[in-house]
């Protein structure tokens, strides 16, 4: 009894490293994980409106297109996760909307050209959340007031959606927000959006900075957050946005 209980902890270890490894894209090289909505599948393909990543991933993003096509073959490994448990699916599973995160392993310093041909290691569907992330967006509209540096962004804020301008009451015009290496910059020339790095926002910008955060939150706790997403002259009137 007691060996069996010993061999039944060992294959849970087991199978929750294997679990973790493909969750992480196991594998030789850079791990580049891109974030984002799916537009559509091909027999090998994922296209995908990119929200976010790490850190060599958006590097390698900047400069190019959102919308970005990554290649799958027949040893790419798709899983689905349901209330944090994964199970294996296949690219046919995959709808328009869903948000998922595709690992790709590589050399340091890879092109998106190279990243996009070499096909993924895994592709995580995390299921259709229309784009709304996890908690409640708050958006603020402004002009970048000398700059980011050191992960933060000074903003003199003029506008926000309703959840936004709610946090504001009270408080200062200019605030300052907080971004990490998985936030996203996004440059718009008419409405092409491009990748862009941070230390490219230019005091004076006219700029939409997204963040996630509790529905109660206080506006100094959502500074805390790294926002999510940040438009720099991003077209149209953000501020209907009030998911």
């Amino acid at each position: 009894m007691k060996n069996r209980l010993i061999s039944t902890i060992a294959l849970t270890a087991l199978a929750c490293a294997v679990v973790a490894a493909a969750a992480a894209g196991g594998g030789q090289g850079r791990l580049y994980q891109f974030r984002g909505d799916v537009l559509a599948t091909g027999t090998n393909s994922v296209q995908i409106v990119v929200e976010g990543g790490n850190h060599a991933a958006l590097k390698a993003l900047i400069g190019q297109s959102q919308n970005e096509t990554f290649t799958t073959d027949a040893k790419t490994e798709f899983l689905g996760w349901t209330a944090g448990v994964p199970h294996v699916i296949s690219i046919g599973d995959l709808r328009a909307g869903d948000n998922v995160q595709v690992s790709i392993r590589a050399k340091a310093g890879a092109s998106l050209a190279d990243l996009v041909a070499k096909p993924a290691a895994l592709v995580g569907d995390h299921g259709n959340n229309s784009g709304n992330g996890h908690g409640a967006l708050f958006l603020y509209v402004g002009t970048v007031a000398g700059g980011q540096a050191g992960g933060h962004i000074a903003l003199h804020v003029t506008g926000g959606n309703w959840r936004g301008l709610r946090s504001m009451l009270g408080q200062s015009l200019d605030e300052t927000f907080t971004y990490d290496e998985g936030t996203i910059f996004l440059l718009w020339q008419g409405k092409v959006p491009t990748v862009i790095d941070p230390s490219q926002l230019k005091a004076g910008d006219r700029i939409t900075v997204r963040v996630r955060a509790a529905r109660a939150a206080t506006l100094q706790q959502v500074e805390a957050i790294a926002a999510a997403h940040v438009g720099d002259h991003e077209p149209g009137d953000p501020m209907t946005q009030n998911s």
